[in-house]
């Protein structure tokens, strides 16, 4: 449910700061950066928190929050109250929710999962996501242009409350919380997660790539908005299904990650598929108006995100795999706060260089150093990899 809510509300902040607050493209890539950066920040002593209490209990506080927090942008925007600086606080609150949530259900789903379905499970997991993001921009989109820009985010808030009532009703005991070690400072607790990290030389590669694969995409994202709303003169339907029909590559790629890792391999699908994933962006230098031009961002995103959904799956088994239990949640929320800074401070950056140089080319040097993110991948970590098994079933 609230993978389908966030979908339908793709971009609803830079849509509405647009469409409704007449934002330019500096202010529209700040709404992500200081919402990512300050809800980050805001995150660090978290993980220790988090670590050694209910999974579960934190995950629906967490739905509970951004439910209530979302709800006031419609409240305040039929009231004609909305502004930027409001945007930027509910940007705020919402990303800090979304790492507690992260960093809670990743630890829930390794006591929940055994580890020989980690893989099927994140790959279900997978394609959900990907088919709420295919359904979800061109009805968001739809939804925008008929009733305006706020609707999306008031659906996108009644997910999360729809979200918490479905956590709430999972009948399979949690298993109890890691115990917290005396004598351990503060400090040295929160700073665990990053220290696994950097101490596990496959996590340590893989991290740093994810990272910068991440922050370059969302950087390049806001551009890419402010492009084809302003400069290609695309609808909000248009923009929609430009995102929304290219994520049944997604679902493609979900559904035959656990095959292709049963025939090759983990190891050979997370190093193939994290070098497949990255120079799609290049072809969007190339993107003109009309037919033509929605066509090749259609075309650019599927072989992204076909990629992707392989991808994905095989990474976030991978790493679930290689963190010691009683440390996931920290891993995670480290994981997590180091990604959304650095995405915030590149989406920052980013803005100031549409700003400056112009959407497309700020694009375009996204594009271009995304294909050198490929040198970092885990290619001299040795293999923990089982033998692939050659006769295995696909995956349901």
């Amino acid at each position: 449910m609230s993978s389908l809510g966030t979908w339908l509300a793709l971009d609803a902040f830079p849509l509405i700061a647009i469409l409704a607050l007449h934002a330019g493209a500096a202010q529209v890539s700040l709404i992500a950066a200081a919402g990512g950066a300050a809800g980050a920040l805001l995150a660090v002593p978290l993980g220790p928190w988090m670590e050694f209490r209910g999974k579960r209990r934190l995950m629906i506080r967490a739905d509970l929050v951004r439910f209530l927090t979302l709800l006031t942008v419609p409240v305040a925007y039929a009231a004609g109250l909305l502004t930027y600086a409001h945007l930027l606080g509910v940007a705020v609150v919402v990303a800090l929710a979304d790492i507690v949530f992260v960093g809670a259900s990743g630890a829930h789903l390794k006591a929940l999962v055994p580890k020989s379905h980690l893989m099927e499970a994140n790959g279900r997991f997978e394609t959900v996501m990907w088919t709420s993001t295919a359904v979800g921009p061109p009805a968001g989109g739809a939804l925008i242009g008929i009733l305006g820009p706020v609707v999306t985010v008031a659906l996108n808030a009644a997910s999360f409350l729809l979200s918490a009532l479905g956590i709430r009703a999972i009948a399979a005991p949690e298993p109890a919380p890691p115990t917290r070690r005396t004598g351990v400072s503060r400090r040295a607790e929160i700073a665990e997660g990053w220290r696994t990290i950097v101490a596990d030389p496959g996590l340590r590669v893989l991290f740093a790539n994810t990272v910068l694969v991440s922050g370059l995409i969302m950087a390049t994202a806001p551009p890419l908005t402010f492009l084809m709303l302003h400069d290609l003169g695309l609808t909000p339907l248009q923009y929609g299904l430009a995102f929304g029909v290219p994520c049944l590559g997604g679902v493609l790629g979900s559904r035959i990650s656990r095959p292709l890792v049963r025939r090759f391999g983990q190891r050979a699908m997370l190093l193939a598929f994290g070098v497949a994933r990255v120079p799609w962006l290049v072809g969007l230098a190339f993107t003109g108006a009309g037919p033509a031009g929605m066509a090749l961002i259609m075309l650019v995103e599927f072989g992204l995100i076909t990629c992707m959904g392989v991808f994905n799956p095989v990474y976030a088994t991978y790493r679930l795999e290689r963190i010691a239990d009683g440390k996931v949640a920290r891993v995670l929320t480290a994981w997590t706060i180091t990604s959304r800074t650095t995405t915030a401070a590149l989406t920052a950056l980013w803005g100031v260089l549409a700003g400056l140089a112009g959407a497309r080319t700020a694009i375009t040097i996204g594009a271009v150093l995304l294909v050198a993110t490929a040198a970092i991948l885990p290619w001299r970590t040795p293999s923990h990899d089982t033998v692939p098994v050659l006769t295995a079933s696909p995956a349901n």
